[in-house]
């Protein structure tokens, strides 16, 4: 199998001379004393809000909690709610647990959840649309949500983080420090850098064992990696697995490689005429080298993908993939490519030449990138890679590109209908290529108003293979969690669902 060096070495012991430059701009007060009682958790990706309804790390940093939450086996579990019931096809009715406070003192109950729920359609479009609600009533711990059309996956959408219910504050409050009813409450934020987190002895679940913790913000892997050795942080989420060898062998320290929710996948911009060109599709899918980005880039990190969802879940699809230039390069010429005088391909006055955006927040990406760009210029596609720091609010501001590398929980609330919405329909939230096919939308539509368990998952399935028939997107790995864990976390192991970081049962020695 063929091995790619991406980087220079030069390119490396200048980012290494960075990261241990930026370590010294971390969060300081939090070094690890034998007696120390608090823990810093390093994660990838910055956070300009702590609102709960905007962002998920108020969930992640045990600040906020939802009505239900997910397990490990994808099932939905009671947390804020201790039961619920669907009372006819637009009605359901859950039950709040008694005796549970929020960080100021007040009681929870079910105006408060009202109030939160009603500010989250407010202030989250996403939310509006995945919940479609239509009133939501409060009588002492029982909350009534009347839905605008029968809308089966409700309870496993409030699993969403953004659905988190909070006191309802002063705007600038709610951003900087939400009261919720986790087992941490807020001691001060800087945005994109670091929250500082401090026991709330109340929790109704019992207060948690650390009495501080750090919830902190780099993305760069090497910052996060180095953290870890120099003691700074003892958790690191989103580990490079190429650059884990100083870690496997610091006997302080262990990686945990857990199998995700997530997938990695290549995004079409179907603005772009080329683009809406099937053979086009068909040929960049086949210059995807997907068992390199699992076993070369990822080191055996990841599984190959075929389709969104992971083999694994009830619903889930694997097909065998092909990479193959020969094949790529036939296909194109069958439909009237030539390589010019430049060796581009061209037709009809037009060449294979696309912009591909991508970001080093997961830097497998990147190299992912720079694999496919390579295996393109050998047939005569020009591909352009652009990187971007915030590649979701660059996706949704602009339409100047052709290509991305993406990365999303594709199940996170433990159903296909999340992803199948946000990303395929006209108006889905992840929908940034302008994804537009009739006969997925019929599908998805169907999807949305059935009930039947077994049902739903034949309609998955069904709607992923429309999804490869038309190559709408090019799905690569599906990739584990890398977490690096110092030896002091007692009684902690990362979730495949990412939500759930910071609890009240993690210790330290």
């Amino acid at each position: 199998m063929r091995k790619y060096c991406l980087l220079p070495l030069a390119f490396l012991i200048f980012m290494s001379g960075c990261a241990a430059n930026e370590i010294e701009d971390l969060p300081q007060g939090h070094g690890k004393e034998p007696d120390d009682k608090s823990i810093t958790l390093m994660f990838s990706f910055g956070s300009e809000t702590l609102d709960p309804h905007l962002d998920w790390v108020p969930v992640r940093a045990g600040i906020t909690e939802t009505l239900v939450k997910i397990n490990e086996d994808l099932e939905i579990e009671p947390w804020l709610a201790e039961s619920w019931e669907q009372v006819d096809d637009n009605t359901w009715e859950f039950k709040i647990k008694e005796d549970i406070t929020f960080h100021d003192g007040a009681q929870l109950d079910a105006q408060a959840a009202a109030d939160s729920l009603e500010r989250a359609f407010e202030v989250n479009p996403s939310i509006e649309a995945a919940l479609h609600i239509e009133e939501v009533e409060a009588t002492d711990q029982t909350l009534v949500i009347h839905t605008k059309q029968p809308n089966p996956m409700l309870v496993s959408e409030l699993v969403n983080p953004n659905t988190a219910i909070t006191q309802v504050q002063t705007e600038e409050d709610i951003k900087t420090r939400p009261v919720g009813t986790g087992p941490f409450k807020v001691n001060d934020f800087e945005p994109n850098n670091s929250v500082h987190l401090i026991r709330f002895h109340e929790y109704w679940d019992g207060k948690a064992k650390v009495e501080e913790a750090y919830f902190t913000f780099n993305e760069d892997n090497n910052v996060r990696g180095m953290s870890l050795q120099t003691n700074e942080a003892d958790i690191a989420y989103h580990l490079s697995p190429e650059s884990l060898d100083p870690i496997e062998q610091d006997e302080n320290l262990s990686v945990h490689s857990v199998p995700s929710m997530r997938t990695h996948f290549l995004m079409y911009q179907f603005n772009n005429p080329l683009l809406q060109d099937q053979t086009v599709r068909e040929a960049l899918d086949l210059l995807i080298d997907r068992e390199s980005a699992a076993n070369d880039i990822m080191t055996g990190h990841a599984d190959t993908a075929s389709s969104p969802f992971h083999p694994s879940y009830s619903f889930g699809v694997y097909n065998e993939t092909v990479h193959s230039l020969n094949d790529a390069e036939s296909l194109l010429q069958d439909d009237g490519w030539q390589q010019n005088e430049e060796g581009i391909l061209e037709k009809e006055g037009q060449v294979l030449d696309f912009t591909l955006i991508t970001y080093g927040g997961r830097p497998e990406l990147p190299l992912i990138a720079q694999i496919l760009q390579g295996e393109a210029s050998k047939i005569g596609i020009n591909i352009e890679i652009q990187m971007v720091e915030n590649v979701d609010a660059y996706l949704e501001e602009n339409d100047d590109w052709d290509l991305a590398t993406y990365s999303n929980l594709t199940a996170p609330r433990g159903d296909g209908g999340y992803f199948l919405n946000a990303a395929m329909m006209p108006d889905g939230a992840l929908n940034s290529g302008n994804v537009e096919e009739q006969e997925l939308i019929d599908l998805i539509e169907e999807l949305n108003k059935t009930t039947d368990e077994e049902a739903r998952k034949k309609l998955v399935k069904q709607a992923v293979s429309v999804i490869e028939a038309n190559t709408l997107q090019s799905y690569i790995i599906h990739p584990n969690i890398v977490v690096g864990v110092n030896d002091r976390v007692k009684n902690w192991e990362p979730g495949s669902e990412e939500y759930y970081m910071l609890n009240n049962e993690l210790e330290v020695e």
